[in-house]
Parts: C-alpha cells; sequence; structure tokens
C-alpha cells in the first residue's frame, strides 16, 4: 500500500522497491496483505520520526554508497562496560578511539536484560532500552551525535533469533495468552520437539544441552536453541517480523548506523532440517535490507554467519539483490590461529585463495580476536590429504593454545569442551595467545621480543586483507588474560569472560613508551593503521594473489592497485626463514622507509615485511615514506560562521562520507552533490599504464612458478 498523501522522498524510495518488497513478503507470509499494509505503514512511521541530522548523513551516504569501502576504515570492537564503564564515560574517551585511528566503532550489546541470565546481553528483554547501568537511550543517541561528529561510525548489535524469557511478549506467553504463544514456539509436549532433535545440531551441547527447553508456568515445551532463558522467536508469524523489524528501525533512528544482525542463520525453523540457512532467511535479509534502504539509506547490515565459506557468501545477496552489506572474515581468522599453532600456513593460503576469488565488492570484517571464541570449522577434507584427522588435530590446536605443550607460549582456555566428540573451542586475548602473558610473567625478554613480534606480524596480516580491519579494545595495548571472573558467580563457568576483562587505563598511559611492550605494541599498530590508510595499494578494489615463497611456514600475498604493488610476507616460523621469491622491481620496506630487493627475502622468527613499487616513478625518483610526516596530526579547520551553519553541515557529511572511501579531503567541499561528483570522477578514472603494469605484475612471479602465478594476477 503506498498513501498518495506521504512525502514525495519516502514515496520515491518506497517505489522503486514495492514489488520486489510485495512479492517476497506475499510469498513468505502467504498473501497476507494486512500484514504487508501494516509493514509499509510501520516503515512510514519511522521515516517520519527520523531526525533531520540522520537524514542529512543519509544524503551524504547516498552521494557515496561505498563510504564503508575505503583503505582508511578502522573498525574497533568492544564493551561498553569494560572499556570506561558506561556510555557517558565511553563518550568522554573518544579523543582516545580517534588516537587509534578508529572510525567503525561496535558495541557490544547493551540493552536491557537480566542479570545471571544475560549471555553477555545476548538474552535480550527489551529491544527500546539500554542496560540501567550503562546508561539510557538519550546517552545512546548522544554518544551517536558525538560519534558523527568525530567521523565516526557506530555499530549495534540486534539479537533477533531470540529473546530473553524476560522480554513483556514471554512473560505474556507465559501466562497463557495465545497471541504471545504464537510469537515463539510452542509445543504441547515433546513429540514434535523430539522430531527437531533428530536433525537439529545442538549450539553448547555441554552447556545447554539440547534445542528445547520445558516452561512450568505454561505447562508446554519451548524452542531454546541457545540457553533455556533465550526464547527463538518464530519469524512464520508476520506480527514478529514486524514488530523486530521496527526495533531495528528504532535502534537506527537512535543514531546506529551498522545493524550486527547476530545469528541470522538460525532464525527459521521448519520441521526435518537443520533450521539453519534455509531459503527464508535470505527472504527476510533481503526484506530488512529494503526498509533500511527506505528509512534509513546508508544503514549497513553486518552478518554474523559463523559458519564455512559456502554457507557464508551467500548472505552477500546479488548485485542487484543484496542482503548484507558486510559479513565476518570467520574461517580466515580460525586458519590464522591454527597456523599459529602449526607454523604451516597450507591451509591459511588454501582459505585465501577462496577469498581472494570472490567478487571485490563482498566487504568482510576481519579480525584476530573478538568478544566470542575461537571456533575450528576448519576446511578438514584439504587437512586430509596431509594425514591430518580432525578430532586429533582439534585437541593438538587446544593444547597449544592453552600452553599445555613444551613448545608453547600461549595461555587460553578452553571454551565449552565436549569430551564426547573431542571438541572444544579456546578463547584468549590476542596478547596471551602469542606469548606476551607468560613472556611477562617470566620476565624473559627474548620470550617477550617474539611474542611481541608475532602480535605486529599477525596485525600486519590483518590490515594486508582487503576488507575492515576490527581491533577487539585492548588488543592495542596488548592487553592480558582476566582470569578475575573464576570467582565471580555470574561468570565463573563461561571462560569467555577471559578475554573480556576491563580496559586497564593505567596501561593505555604508558602507549608513547617504547621501553614498554604497551608502547611497543601501540606504535607498531598504529604505524600499520597510518600506513594502509596512506596506499592506495591497501584499497579493497585492489588485485589479490597468493605469493608462492616455497617455504610452507610464509605466507606471501599480492597486492595491485592504482600503479602500486605490495609484496607482504609473513613469517609464522619460530626461527629464520627465506621467502624465495624474484620479483623484478625496485622496492621499499614499508616499515623501515629502506630500499629492499624482493629476491630470497630472509625473514627473522615471527617477522613480516610490506615491499612497495610504485608504477609512476622509476627506480631513481622511488623514495621510501615520510613516517614523520604521515604520523603528524593534521591541523584542524577553522570554526564555521554561524551563518554558515547548514552549508556546513551538509560539507562535514560530504567529508565524512568521501574521506571513509579512503581519499583525504583537501579542498573545502560547499554541496554534498559537489563531493559526490568529486568521488564519482576519482572512482571513473583508471590508470593510464594498467594494462602495461599489470603484464610487469606477470613478470614479478618467481621463476619455478610463473605460469600459475601469471594467471592468478590476470584473473584478478
Amino acid at each position: 500500500m503506498i498513501n498518495p498523501n506521504w512525502e514525495p522522498e519516502f514515496k520515491e524510495r518506497l517505489e522503486k522497491h514495492y514489488d520486489e518488497l510485495k512479492w517476497l513478503y506475499a510469498e513468505i507470509y502467504n498473501n497476507n496483505e494486512e500484514a504487508f499494509n501494516y509493514f509499509c505503514t510501520m516503515l512510514h512511521d519511522y521515516y517520519v520520526q527520523r531526525k533531520p541530522l540522520l537524514k542529512e548523513w543519509d544524503e551524504a551516504r547516498l552521494a557515496v554508497p561505498d563510504w564503508y569501502r575505503g583503505n582508511d576504515m578502522m573498525g574497533e570492537l568492544m564493551y561498553t562496560q569494560c572499556f570506561n564503564e558506561d556510555l557517558k564515560g565511553l563518550k568522554e574517551k573518544l579523543d582516545y578511539l580517534k588516537e587509534c585511528r578508529i572510525n567503525y566503532l561496535h558495541l557490544m550489546p547493551l540493552l536491557e536484560s537480566p542479570e545471571g541470565r544475560s549471555d553477555g546481553g545476548y538474552a535480550v528483554s527489551d529491544f527500546r532500552k539500554v542496560q540501567p547501568e550503562i546508561g539510557t537511550m538519550e546517552d545512546l543517541a548522544a554518544l551517536a551525535d558525538e560519534c558523527h561528529a568525530k567521523g565516526m561510525s557506530l555499530c549495534l548489535d540486534f539479537v533477533m533469533n531470540h529473546t530473553s524469557e524476560d522480554h513483556e511478549w514471554a512473560r505474556r506467553a507465559r501466562a497463557g495468552e495465545k497471541e504471545y504463544q504464537d510469537r515463539y514456539f510452542f509445543f504441547d509436549n515433546w513429540n514434535i520437539p523430539n522430531e527437531f532433535e533428530k536433525t537439529v545440531p545442538q549450539v553448547f551441547p555441554q552447556t545447554a544441552p539440547g534445542n528445547f527447553s520445558w516452561c512450568d508456568e505454561a505447562g508446554k515445551v519451548v524452542m531454546t536453541t541457545f540457553y533455556p532463558y533465550q526464547w527463538d522467536l518464530n519469524y512464520a508469524n508476520p506480527t514478529v517480523f514486524n514488530d523486530m523489524t521496527a526495533n531495528m528501525l528504532y535502534l537506527c533512528n537512535n543514531g546506529v548506523d551498522i545493524i550486527r544482525l547476530d545469528a541470522v542463520p538460525y532464525i527459521w525453523k521448519t520441521l526435518g532440517t537443520t533450521c539453519r540457512n534455509l531459503p527464508q532467511v535470505h527472504t527476510l535479509v533481503r526484506i530488512m535490507h529494503m526498509a533500511a534502504d527506505i528509512v534509513c539509506p546508508g544503514t549497513l547490515l553486518l552478518g554474523e554467519v559463523v559458519m564455512e565459506p559456502s554457507k557464508v557468501v551467500p548472505y552477500f545477496g546479488t548485485v542487484d539483490k543484496p542482503e548484507c552489506h558486510m559479513l565476518y572474515n570467520v574461517t580466515t581468522m580460525a586458519s590464522t590461529w591454527h597456523t599459529v599453532a602449526t607454523k604451516d600456513v597450507r591451509l591459511l593460503r588454501h582459505q585465501l585463495e577462496t577469498v581472494f576469488a570472490l567478487p571485490k565488492s563482498y566487504t568482510f570484517l576481519n579480525y584476530l580476536r573478538c568478544h566470542d571464541d575461537i571456533g575450528w570449522g576448519l576446511d578438514y577434507d584439504f587437512l586430509g590429504q596431509f594425514g591430518i584427522e580432525e578430532v586429533a588435530h582439534k585437541k593438538y590446536l587446544n593444547d597449544y593454545l592453552k600452553g599445555a605443550l613444551w613448545e608453547s607460549q600461549s595461555r587460553g582456555e578452553l571454551y565449552n569442551d565436549d569430551p564426547r566428540l573431542g571438541d572444544a573451542r579456546m578463547c584468549g586475548t590476542t596478547a596471551s595467545l602469542c606469548g606476551v602473558e607468560a613472556a611477562d610473567y617470566e620476565q624473559n625478554k627474548w620470550k617477550l621480543k617474539m611474542a611481541i613480534d608475532l602480535d605486529i606480524t599477525l596485525h600486519a596480516f590483518l590490515f594486508t586483507q582487503s576488507g575492515i580491519p576490527v581491533l577487539y579494545s585492548g588488543d592495542e595495548i596488548g592487553q592480558l588474560n582476566d582470569y578475575s571472573y573464576h570467582d565471580d558467580p555470574l561468570k565463573w563457568d563461561d571462560s569467555r569472560y577471559l578475554h573480556r576483562g576491563k580496559l586497564n587505563w593505567d596501561h593505555v598511559a604508558m602507549r608513547e613508551d617504547l621501553s614498554t611492550r604497551q608502547g611497543q605494541l601501540f606504535q607498531a599498530i598504529k604505524k600499520l593503521q597510518i600506513l594502509r590508510a596512506s596506499y592506495d595499494v591497501f584499497d579493497s578494489n585492489a588485485d589479490t594473489w597468493i605469493v608462492e615463497p616455497w617455504n610452507d611456514h610464509i605466507l606471501g600475498i599480492g597486492r595491485y592497485y592504482n600503479d602500486q604493488k605490495l609484496i607482504a610476507l609473513f613469517n609464522f616460523a619460530d626461527d629464520e626463514q627465506t621467502a624465495w621469491i624474484d620479483e623484478p622491481e625496485d622496492f621499499i620496506e614499508l616499515m623501515t622507509g629502506e630500499k629492499r630487493e624482493a629476491k630470497a627475502v630472509q625473514l627473522p622468527p615471527h617477522g613480516f615485511v610490506w615491499l612497495f613499487h610504485s608504477y609512476k616513478e622509476n627506480k631513481k625518483t622511488m623514495t621510501a615514506p615520510d613516517l614523520e610526516a604521515l604520523t603528524k596530526p593534521k591541523k584542524k579547520a577553522p570554526a564555521k560562521k554561524a551563518a554558515k551553519k547548514t552549508t556546513a553541515k551538509k560539507t562535514v557529511k560530504a567529508k565524512a562520507a568521501k574521506k571513509e572511501t579512503k581519499t583525504e579531503v583537501k579542498t573545502e567541499v560547499k554541496e554534498t552533490k559537489a563531493a559526490a561528483k568529486t568521488v564519482a570522477a576519482k572512482k571513473e578514472t583508471k590508470p593510464a599504464v594498467k594494462t602495461a603494469a599489470k603484464k610487469e605484475t606477470k613478470k614479478s612471479s618467481t621463476v619455478k612458478n610463473t605460469k600459475s602465478k601469471s594467471t592468478k594476477a590476470k584473473g584478478k
């Protein structure tokens, strides 16, 4: 239904998607026209409620739709209460995040959830209230405004598969109201639940076995895929979908720019299936994407799909019918820690070849650690050709990363250990898993250097990948595991709290002191960030390929974009190794600024190099990067006069949008349209010598693998 009295802008957006929207909605909800009309009216209501300042951001991002894909994007993931107590405390520390060059801030769940039954905030009892000890919805909106003023986008989790058993819908369902029981999966007996259990895997077989729980008050069985206090929502009921979409838009209207769709593969249930990744899930995500385009264009959907690549990629949708704007690069993360434990890069190389073959328009969030555990969902068919057996190998990985093997300096803990299947997941901070904790405890300087070098090399690898690199709060200063959770009666049985400790601000204060591990890590990561943002070769549109070093301890990655070429080499071994490559160009090592040949490159233990070549500069004129100039803070522009306030707002939005693609704004932009034209013109500009450069790229392959690598350079 399109009301002729609706605003022209809203009608234009709705009409653009109307036919597809109505078709998909009718298909999944059996031509329920009343529910569809309500859905359209609800979209209009949230469009009207959206603040003018947020609508200006919408306009700026519509002008530069790929604003989030630039090589200057840098994310950080955090729990608000662990960072600086609450939302107001976080707001006070935004300048520190700016110093860390963060422009994508992801806050872990902060909506109201019951103490002791919150699953770290993933059991939401009210989607419209912030947890009281963290703040209020007004505090969240104020934080969003301040983030926008500082050029940061704000991401928030949207827990859509389930609610807390304390949610109003659940309370009314327990009281026997049929309307609200229909919003969940209630059964009079165990017959149908037992049929589900035959095909539906268990998420937490040790801590929360099974997929159903008995509800005493209702006298019925309810579906609880995760924990018994998290009741699965029934998205086959259009009322659930309409109301949950409204909850999502409510968060957007409070300034949230990126919505993380938590556990999205689980949201549709069908008897006789795994209840994972069903076709209806993709239909619902596509409708949610269109809803955001209509109400708050520029809002991004981030899908949490913790599964193998074949299951992950479909959540991008297609070019014409996109679903999620971004997805987590889960498999690469797990493969990275596998490589840390084995010192063998073959699995990681295989995984990256899969990623590099995907369209460049697919944007991944890349990370080393996050709030969750490390699950070993690896490609065991690939590993099997080397005689590796899944259960035994998982045990080896866990033994290594928890420090149970003599050769390991890692310190982690198991999560959800399942002796029946020989399966467990791993917890720990990046620094502790790299060996910093053990070396610090032993006061062993040699071990500490090895651990810090590994930590820096892993971050360099993170920043070499296309997409958005995301740090986990505290990793920038090498924060260690927090074992205090063992003494907390509400946390002791969840080892994920090992890496959810409070940020140590005393350690943050050491970030300028290079005699400390905090200072060494902070300054090295900062330099990596600056270099990544300063060179076009790190752009997400770059060609990428695997460089063959003829050494299974070394990972080699090649990148080419806009007449720039990068050869990145990473040594995962505990001793010096050689990358047997033979690249013809003249290179500069970006971290040191020294000229270096890319021939038989020696790498120290846990070391890496970023070898850079510009085709625009010849051997005589190519110079090292001016690191001092790159690290100098930029002068702030003078404040605008009040008379130009409206124009200034548009200018800021246009600048932010353009800058976030990757380009430094060097001149004043007076209108959003002018900024858009500038960006468009830049995007259309092609390197004049691209063909010649690609030929050079082909020639740069190693002698023994010329044919294979040339094909990859062409294929990209």
